[in-house]
């Protein structure tokens, strides 16, 4: 005897269908099922074929078709050819759809394009981890944007929030002691943020900082004579750079990530 048939019919790759098929095929102990996926069916002449095949072989179709010319064609064949079928997406569709108040879209293939913007979200986030504090210069030159600025303003935060908007951040501190990287000077003026902040903001961050780890606040680190150095060594670099600078003082991340998308966008002004 011949092995049962199911064919998965799809307008996308039909990956999804046949998870549920093999998920349910589980619960029947030594089943032995032939599944046959029938990817990216956009026109009638294979739904008729495939029809016809299931009907000879006595098998079950299972689809995820959202074109409703399709749906309805393949509904009405399978029928005719008393052939059973199982629509997997229509029921929840319509379901989602009477929640909503709201259409579907009815476009073929979105799920994987959810998939392809998620690992590039991801990618984003490990080239941030890996770029973060100026600890390989390489990647500026493969940043879509690089953040600079002196230590406490933000920048850490700021190139992990924008790596969740799939953007792929590198970021650099500027420290008088350390020439700035050249690929600074390499890059669009553009692609480089420099971030700045008031003295007297920063003077209260790094004491605060200093009293979580449990060190002197007087330690150089919250001294004023330094941060004024820094600040003014900052100024100068983003000055030499030429690029846009955004005072990070009294805002949330969110606020400037979003001037930093603004002006990447070429809609934003510097403040």
């Amino acid at each position: 005897m011949s092995r049962p048939v199911i064919y998965v019919i799809s307008d996308s790759l039909g990956e999804t269908a046949e998870f549920v098929v093999q998920a349910a095929k589980s619960q029947f102990h030594d089943s032995d099922l032939e599944i046959r996926r029938i990817p990216y069916v956009m026109d009638e002449q294979t739904i008729h074929e495939t029809i016809q095949a299931a009907r000879e072989e006595e098998a079950l179709i299972v689809f995820t078709l959202v074109v409703p010319e399709l749906q309805c064609l393949l509904i009405e064949e399978a029928k005719k050819a008393e052939v059973p079928y199982i629509d997997l997406m229509g029921p929840m569709i319509n379901g989602l759809a009477s929640l909503l108040q709201r259409s579907p879209k009815k476009e073929p293939g979105l799920i994987h394009k959810l998939d392809a913007e998620y690992f590039r979200k991801v990618e984003a986030i490990e080239f941030a981890v890996k770029y973060d504090d100026g600890r390989d210069p390489r990647g500026i030159m493969h940043a879509d944007v690089v953040l600079i600025g002196v230590s406490r303003t933000s920048k850490t935060p700021l190139s992990m929030y924008l790596a969740h908007k799939s953007l792929k951040v590198a970021n650099v501190p500027l420290v008088p002691e350390v020439d700035p990287p050249d690929e600074l000077f390499l890059i669009p003026q553009e692609k480089c943020i420099g971030l700045i902040i008031h003295p007297e903001q920063l003077t209260n961050i790094r004491r605060e900082r200093l009293r979580s780890l449990g060190l002197a606040s007087g330690a150089s680190y919250a001294n004023v004579e330094r941060i004024l150095e820094e600040i003014d060594y900052a100024e100068k670099v983003i000055r030499r750079v030429g690029c846009p600078r955004i005072d990070v003082s009294n805002k949330a991340v969110e606020e400037t990530a979003n001037l930093i998308m603004d002006i990447l966008k070429g809609g934003g002004a510097t403040t």
